[in-house]
């Protein structure tokens, strides 16, 4: 049986090619299902994500070769696309570099964003599904608890997800690290953009409750704020509102600053010098650079936000080499512990198929005792019929090694079989 992991990812195609491999929840547990059922693989997990589809399975290794094209024939048929265009957007991991595949998917090391978490949860989901659904037995099984373990282990004594590495979250994060409770604040967004909408999101996340948001366009302030449940007003009316906000966040497409110094000085003097914590991300910038003289003003713009963000890239990059060690070392115990359970399953056979010569033996000989032959005949016969069907086959084998002369094979039956050529000799 050999371990597999298939799969496309934002590495190899771009959306267009992978939104025709995604699998939406339901779906990718009944395609995990049908791989089962038709015998292609005996465990499937399929996860399906915005930046991959990938299939981690357990199946034979036939002799043909046929495994792994059938398994990406079934994978590229729903697509539409032509088998060899589709396949050269795929790529085939087996064994132990499946195992550290999926283990750096879990991870974050094989994310678009290093060191993301997301992808942590969806691969649960997707484990959990194919768990519930039959089709993981006790490899993926194992496979996937101790995945989730490294992943755990490896953000926990690296850091490698810690520091943020996009401005709005960095931006989000600074307002964190600033104010101790977030519930308790007031922001203001001044625009209604994708990076506005991103830095609401996460102020919301980390447990900001009152939002204000200005807009040029009155109406499309009022859409975002909704979302929110917050207060919308046009960028006339910013003035009238400035002093209730504690953080002030701008994104506009503005080419003048919107927020002077004079208007920061008056909302400072009605909020009673209550400090203020002002991001501004835009180019070029809304808020005069001159706000950042005034005391109870702490005025970040996105250099200084593109300077952190770098560093803490460097970070995860630094976090991620010492994750990747660990990773390598829980993979080859993962690969080590398969191998055992290799050894275990020819051991089991190995001993029940001289167990049936055995049995078949001892009837044999139990009959013949029935026809009245003499006891000691038949323990005769008994123990050269075990003695020479248990030895014919390492008796052939071994003569055959001698003559092609093969010392691998002379010096591993020495061994199996604890063969001293003086002890034998001497006696």
């Amino acid at each position: 049986m050999v371990l597999r992991a298939l799969g496309v990812n934002y590495q190899t195609a771009g959306i267009d090619i992978r939104e025709r491999f995604a699998f939406d929840y339901s779906a990718g547990i009944q395609a995990a299902r049908q791989l089962v059922l038709e015998g292609l693989v005996s465990e499937a997990v399929i996860l399906s994500t915005c930046n991959r589809t990938e299939l981690y399975c357990e199946g034979s290794d036939h002799e043909d070769g046929k495994t792994t094209p059938n398994l990406l024939e079934f994978l590229i048929g729903r697509s539409g696309l032509p088998y060899e265009l589709a396949k050269s957007y795929f790529y085939t991991h087996q064994e132990g570099a499946a195992v550290t595949h999926l283990m750096r998917v879990a991870s974050g090391l094989d994310s678009m964003v290093l060191g993301e978490a997301e992808i942590l949860g969806q691969l649960k989901q997707a484990y959990t599904g194919a768990a519930n659904a039959g089709t993981v037995g006790k490899h993926l099984g194992r496979l996937f608890q101790t995945t989730f373990a490294v992943a755990k282990e490896t953000r926990a004594q690296t850091g490698v997800g810690l520091n943020p590495i996009s401005i709005a979250y960095a931006a989000a994060k600074l307002a964190q690290h600033i104010f101790s409770d977030l519930r308790q604040v007031s922001v203001l967004l001044v625009g209604a953009g994708d990076l506005i909408r991103l830095m609401a999101r996460h102020l919301t996340s980390m447990g900001v409750q009152k939002i204000m948001v200005a807009n040029r366009t009155e109406l499309n302030a009022e859409h975002l704020a909704q979302q929110f449940k917050g207060l919308s007003f046009s960028l006339e009316k910013m003035g009238e509102h400035l002093a209730e906000a504690d953080i002030v966040i701008t994104g506009t497409a503005s080419v003048l600053p919107i927020i002077g110094k004079g208007l920061v000085e008056t909302a400072l003097r009605q909020r009673k010098r209550k400090p203020m914590l002002m991001v501004d991300l835009s180019v070029p910038r809304n808020i005069e650079p001159e706000v950042s003289a005034l005391e109870d003003v702490y005025l970040y713009c996105i250099d200084d936000l593109q300077n952190r963000v770098e560093e803490n890239r460097r970070f995860r990059r630094d976090a991620a080499e010492s994750a990747e060690c660990m990773i390598q070392s829980a993979a080859e115990r993962f690969m080590d512990w398969l191998r055992a359970q290799e050894s275990f399953r020819t051991l089991c056979i190995f001993r029940e198929k001289f167990e049936q010569i055995r049995d078949q033996i001892t009837q044999d000989n139990l009959r013949r005792l029935q026809l009245g032959e003499k006891p000691e005949i038949v323990l005769k016969r008994l123990a050269h019929d075990l003695t020479n069907r248990f030895l014919h086959e390492p008796t052939r084998r071994l003569r055959a090694a001698g003559l092609e002369r093969e010392e691998t094979v002379l010096n591993l039956i020495k061994e199996l079989f604890e063969l001293n050529h003086e002890i034998l000799y001497t006696e």
